[in-house]
């Protein structure tokens, strides 16, 4: 489905679980800072389905084979950085609150502490930004963590910090004004939150 760079793995995990970490990395890749133009080539060759996923990989594809890291660069400044603040803020505690820096912060915070999970010192961002979180995930699924990496310390995550919330960004990115190279992105993520939620509620 989406054939980004491998993801490290310290314990062996399902072929399923290795594309998820895979799909969560990409979108934490994508949302925590503007493409490289390696990316954007590796993104070129990504293919897809009928499904919405797939679909959502062959047009992201085919913007990566056409957008210049110098493009891509100055639409991630517009829709997420902007001069005082870009179109769209991938905060949960925005989407949840209306403000930043509120009560899901606190949370996530405390869930991070309890799990051995701690701030990278290079990151600025508040823990709750979108691209953080799906890094997060991917961690959560490989194992990279302390934590329990089992499908329920996953579920938690993942209905705690990213399922009230990472759709409507994922929606909102899809339709942003500035989305070009990120509409598809938007596309992407909005789908796999889906999928997601679909496979935790059986759970």
């Amino acid at each position: 489905m989406v054939n980004t760079a491998e993801v490290p793995c310290p314990r062996s995990i399902s072929d399923e679980d290795r594309a998820r970490a895979q799909i969560y990395q990409l979108l934490g890749t994508l949302l925590g800072n503007p493409p490289s133009a390696e990316l954007l080539e590796g993104l070129a060759s990504l293919q897809g389905d009928d499904t919405p996923l797939g679909s959502a990989s062959r047009q992201l594809a085919a913007l990566a084979e056409r957008t210049s890291p110098f493009d891509a660069t100055r639409e991630y400044n517009n829709l997420f950085v902007g001069l005082g603040r870009g179109e769209l803020l991938p905060y949960a505690s925005y989407y949840l609150t209306g403000f930043l820096n509120e009560k899901p912060l606190a949370e996530l915070r405390t869930d991070l502490m309890a799990r051995g999970i701690r701030a990278r010192s290079d990151i600025k961002e508040p823990e709750d930004h979108i691209g953080t979180l799906c890094e997060i995930m991917a961690g959560i699924i490989t194992g990279d963590f302390p934590c329990d990496s089992d499908l329920s310390s996953q579920k938690s995550f993942f209905d705690g910090h990213l399922a009230k919330w990472a759709g409507l960004f994922f929606t909102d990115l899809e339709e942003a004004q500035g989305a070009i190279f990120y509409a598809p992105v938007g596309s992407l993520g909005r789908a796999f939150m889906v999928v997601e939620a679909d496979a935790f509620a059986i759970q």
